[in-house]
C-alpha cells in the first residue's frame, strides 16, 4: 500500500490438516478440517464465501472425497457456493497447481465471473455440488476458498476476499 501497489485480493484464512490416511486414497475429514480452520481463521462462517475453487484432480476417489467434505462444511450456507476445478484448464501441476489455482480465484474476484470445470460430460451422483461446468458464470464474489490435497492428506485451504 506503501508504495502504490494494485491489491488484487486480500489473503484472511488458511486452513491445514494432515490425516496420513493414505498416500493416494484421502478421507473427507483432513479436507472438512482445512476448509473449517480457514473459516475460522477468517472470523468467516460458511454462508460467507461465494466461490470454491476445488483440488478436483479428476480422480473417482478424490472428486468424491472433496465432494463430501464440501458438503459437510457447507451444509448450513444459505447458498450452496459455486464450485468448479480450474485444474481441467490448466492441468495438475503438482506443486505448482496450487499458485495457479489462487491466481484463478483472484483473477474470479477481480472478474467477477466463475471459472468453469471444462470437457465436463455427466455428473456422478456421488459429487453433488453446486458445479459451474463448461462455461464461466457472472457472479458476485467476495470471497474464494481454494483447496489444495497432496499426497498423503496434505491439505490447505485458503480464503481471499475483496478489499
Amino acid at each position: 500500500m506503501k508504495r502504490g501497489a494494485k491489491i488484487y485480493a486480500k489473503l484472511s484464512g488458511i486452513g491445514m490438516s494432515s490425516d496420513a490416511h493414505n498416500a493416494v486414497q484421502p478421507l473427507s475429514e483432513g479436507a472438512e478440517q482445512a476448509m473449517k480452520a480457514a473459516l475460522d481463521d477468517a472470523k468467516l462462517t460458511s454462508s460467507d464465501v461465494d466461490y470454491i475453487n476445488a483440488h478436483g484432480s479428476g480422480t473417482l476417489q478424490n472428486d468424491k472425497t472433496e465432494s463430501q467434505a464440501i458438503n459437510t462444511v457447507f451444509s448450513e450456507a444459505i447458498s450452496a457456493p459455486f464450485v468448479s476445478s480450474t485444474k481441467s484448464i490448466h492441468g495438475h501441476m503438482l506443486g505448482a497447481g496450487a499458485v495457479v489455482e489462487v491466481i484463478a480465484s483472484i483473477l474470479a474476484i477481480q472478474n467477477q465471473t466463475v471459472p468453469p470445470t471444462t470437457n465436463f460430460t455427466q455428473l456422478d451422483p456421488l459429487c453433488s455440488i453446486n458445479l459451474v461446468s463448461n462455461q464461466p458464470v457472472q457472479a458476485k464474489i467476495k470471497r474464494i476458498l481454494s483447496n489444495s490435497f497432496a499426497f498423503g492428506g496434505l491439505n490447505v485451504s485458503l480464503i481471499f476476499e475483496t478489499i
